[in-house]
């Protein structure tokens, strides 16, 4: 077993005092009728991180659930994404702002705001870095970070600004999508791989390889695909609005995959064409 890996495992951020919580619990498509039970739910079994974004169209809802929960804001990491920008770098700073008052309310904060995909363009890449770092020095977000950026896009940031790297890069990551290059070069670069998409929509529910391990360990599928991500050192955000599997999703850490198992699920990469959203491109920026 391995004793580092717990429910409260974190890792650190870069040029951050900041620790992010290595499992989360992600909110897209979760409907506003249920986005606040969920995410409840998934307080109470131990989630301490909270994934949303400007274009789930959820925030208030996630809002209003760290409300409800009576758990310390302290104690929840706080997860959203900008997807577009305004005219300018105000107009965009303002949008970041209207964020964090929907999380947390006037004189609230989020721990970590991402820019959503690099795929605006140069210049709406650039207003949205600047105004995610204007909010990071007024303490209306602690940390940031990107979402679906490649190399070249990463590297692009190097000349925009004053942060650098950026704490986090989320990507579709599972065993059928394992974007070695993006992987290594933010290992390389103390940059927190972070894992959208870590259950496939339950699209692999049936595979045979996956099957046969969870079989072995007498565990779900699911809970084998997010013991994956844990023991490759990235921070799964598994995704549920079914109580059940929310609890299960996160009831990964009476286990081990051993050496086999590992190797068994990188050998189902198929590269690019295992994305079943996005995967990055690392060619150019």
């Amino acid at each position: 077993m391995s004793p580092q890996l717990s429910i409260s495992s974190a890792l650190s951020l870069a040029n951050s005092k900041h620790k992010i919580p290595q499992i989360g619990f992600g909110v897209y498509l979760s409907p506003a009728s249920t986005c606040v039970s969920s995410c409840i739910t998934a307080l109470q079994a131990g989630y301490r991180h909270i994934d949303t974004a400007i274009y789930y169209g959820n925030e208030t809802e996630v809002g209003r659930a760290l409300l409800s929960s009576k758990i310390p804001r302290s104690e929840v990491f706080v997860t959203t994404k900008i997807l577009s920008p305004g005219k300018d770098v105000e107009s965009t700073y303002a949008m970041v702002e209207e964020s964090v008052k929907k999380l947390g309310g006037e004189d609230g904060y989020v721990d970590l705001f991402l820019i959503h995909s690099p795929n605006g363009g140069k210049e709406g890449r650039r207003l949205m870095w600047l105004a995610l770092e204007k909010a990071r020095e007024a303490g209306k977000v602690r940390d940031i970070g990107v979402s679906n950026y490649g190399i070249g896009h990463i590297e692009e940031i190097k000349k925009i600004g004053k942060v650098w790297p950026p704490s986090v890069n989320q990507i579709e990551l599972h065993p059928w999508c394992q974007q070695r290059e993006i992987v290594q070069y933010c290992n390389d670069n103390n940059i927190v791989i972070e894992a959208y998409c870590p259950l496939v929509r339950n699209q692999k529910a049936e595979d045979k390889t996956l099957k046969s391990i969870a079989e072995k360990h007498g565990k779900e599928p699911n809970q084998v695909l997010v013991r994956y991500c844990l023991q490759k050192g990235w921070v799964p955000l598994p995704k549920s609005d079914t109580p059940s599997r929310i609890e299960g999703n996160a009831d990964v850490y009476g286990f081990e995959l051993d050496g086999g198992d590992m190797e068994k699920l990188d050998g189902l990469d198929q590269g690019k064409e295992g994305a079943i959203v996005q995967a990055v491109n690392n060619s150019n920026a």
